[in-house]
């Protein structure tokens, strides 16, 4: 056998191999995982609104700070009367529109928190893999603006619709005939620690589950 031969049979096993490993790795990985980067850090968004109608009088709400439930972040005054603004639960003001000596109507939305200290995860999975998952399970979970770190998590809660349900726009089409496609449906993972990582809601994430 010639060295261009030999050559040649070399490379053959080395592509088979390549393609052997690569086969394997697929199989485990399909077969011990079910993986989606349809995924987002989520948690509790706290509304602070105006509790009455009138001039909102004061505000000392800022963003990045931390209040507990019940402070006083503001005031309304309402026909010569001084109603306080208080956070209904402890949470950390993350953006805020409150224009002070503006008048505003019961409700209005001054500022939006979240606790950040209890975030979690929510990943679309699709209905075809639904069968595999159920609470309790093990999750290695990847926030994209941290790749090097995997964090530690659990299923909590598997949805009870799919994520299209309470969609506005209905798949239907011209006929009224509903457009077939793979549904998703959202499920929560808590995590186990944040690992010292600067976790805010809407961060992109990849999910692993181990099944």
């Amino acid at each position: 056998m010639n060295s261009r031969a030999l050559l040649v049979n070399v490379i053959v096993v080395i592509i088979v191999l390549a393609l052997g490993g690569a086969a394997i790795y697929y199989y485990n990985q399909t077969s011990s995982y079910v993986k989606t980067d349809n995924a987002q850090v989520t948690g509790q968004a706290v509304s602070i609104a105006a509790p009455v109608a009138g001039k909102l009088d004061s505000w000392n709400g800022q963003v990045g700070h931390y209040y507990k439930t019940g402070d006083v972040v503001g005031s309304v005054v309402a026909q010569g009367t001084k109603v306080n603004i208080t956070f209904p639960l402890s949470s950390t003001i993350v953006q805020q529109n409150a224009i002070p000596h503006s008048f505003v109507a019961p409700g209005t939305s001054l500022a939006r928190a979240f606790n950040l200290d209890n975030l979690w995860i929510t990943a679309n999975i699709e209905e075809t893999k639904l069968n595999k998952i159920k609470v309790g399970q093990t999750v290695d979970v990847y926030v994209d603006a941290y790749p090097d770190t995997t964090l530690s998590g659990k299923i909590d809660q598997i949805g009870l619709a799919t994520a299209s349900t309470f969609s506005m726009f209905p798949s239907t089409n011209a006929t009224a005939n509903y457009t077939k496609v793979t549904q998703v449906v959202p499920i929560v993972i808590s995590i186990e620690g944040y690992k010292g990582l600067g976790l805010v809601p809407g961060m992109s994430a990849t999910v692993r589950i181990h099944i």
